[in-house]
Formats: structure tokens, sequence, C-alpha cells
């Protein structure tokens, strides 16, 4: 008999089959990994870990127009006909609805160790060599360039220029990458992210030698 997480799972990979290869199943699965690998270290509830790992992203809104209500209502709908209790429904309702980044400018309304497991899980798969070919690869998906000297970072927009901006993807790199390893928020997450965070950095001092021509 299929699991609940099994059929997740099935739900999942249908939803987002053809979507951009930076929010594709792989990196739904990635995050699943991720979190399993983060939660050993918890005390959490980990099938609302492993339902919000799963569904955090089965509808994202740079994928519907910026609506950030497609997602909740779709994983609800799901977890309905699943027969999921509801106080594990709202749990992962709650954890989609505050997982995303926003620009940086943006203040959880929901806190649990649930949520900070499956953010961080999320985030790490924002940074390190997955991170860098996901930041590319949406950047092409979207006709960007790849880095403009004479476009600057901006570190203060708001939610709804974060959302809309057209900027080159190394700039992506400030506003939002490089800011990531210190918003984890658990320990592993933490450890992990170190590591990742270095592993950008040489990359960016690469690119940049090349761009100059000094390498």
């Amino acid at each position: 008999m299929m699991s609940l997480i099994d059929n997740t799972i099935l739900f999942v990979k249908k939803q987002l089959e053809n979507t951009e290869g930076g929010h594709d199943w792989f990196h739904i699965e990635r995050v699943y990994k991720n979190a399993l690998l983060i939660a050993q270290g918890e005390n959490c509830d980990l099938t609302v870990v492993k339902l919000g790992a799963l569904l955090h992203d089965v509808a994202d809104s740079k994928f519907h127009d910026g609506d950030e209500t497609v997602g909740p209502k779709m994983a609800r709908a799901f977890l309905e006909s699943e027969n999921t209790p509801e106080e594990t429904i709202q749990h992962v309702i709650n954890i989609i609805e505050n997982i995303s980044f926003k620009g940086g400018n943006f203040d959880r309304k929901f806190h649990s160790k649930e949520l900070d497991i499956v953010q961080d899980a999320d985030r790490l798969d924002a940074i390190g060599a997955i991170g860098i070919a996901r930041a590319f690869n949406y950047g092409g998906f979207k006709n960007r360039t790849l880095h403009n000297p004479n476009i600057p970072v901006n570190l203060n927009m708001s939610k709804e220029e974060y959302k809309k901006t057209e900027a080159p993807t190394i700039n992506h790199f400030y506003e939002k990458l490089l800011l990531l390893k210190d918003r984890m928020n658990t320990e592993t997450g933490k450890k992990i992210a170190l590591e990742r965070h270095h592993y950008m950095e040489g990359f960016l001092s690469q690119f940049y030698a090349e761009w100059d021509g000094e390498k």
C-alpha cells in the first residue's frame, strides 16, 4: 500500500514535469535529502518535515505571475485528498508560505523547528556548486546577462522589486546567495552552508579574473 509520502512524491513529480531546471523535481529531491540530513540532529515532526520539503515548491510563484497563493492551495487540496490531519496540513502550508527569501527584507510570520529545517534545506540548494548552476540556469531562462559592471547591486529591494528584478546573474550572488550563510537556522545547516559559501567565493574570484583578462 502506498504511503502518504510515496503519494506526495508522485504528485510533485507530476506537477513539476517540464519545469525550469533549477526548480524541477531534482531540486525537490535534493531539498528533501538535505532536510532528512538536518532533521537527524533536531527534535522535530519528521512527517511535517518530509511533506514541507516535498511540497514547498509545488507551484513556485515565479512561474505563476508572482501569485503566492497557488502553491499553498494546491498543497492543501492534495493533502486533503489524502485525508491528512488538518493540524499537519496547516503546518505544511505555513512552511510553504514562509520559506522564501523574498529579497531578504521579509519577516517570517510563522516559526517552527520544522520550518527551520526545510528552509535551511532549501537554502543549501541555492548555494555552492549546485547554487551556482541554478543561478545561471535561471538567468538564462529569463534571458539575463551574466554580468554588467555598470549595474550596481541592490540590497534594499522590496519583496515586489526582488520578484521583478532583471539584474545580471552575478548580482544575484550579492543580493541573495552570499547572504544565506548567516541566515541559516540549524547547526547542521550552518556548517554545510559555510563550506558552500567558500566555494562560491572561490568561483567569483576566478570569474572576475577571467572577466578582466587576468587569467
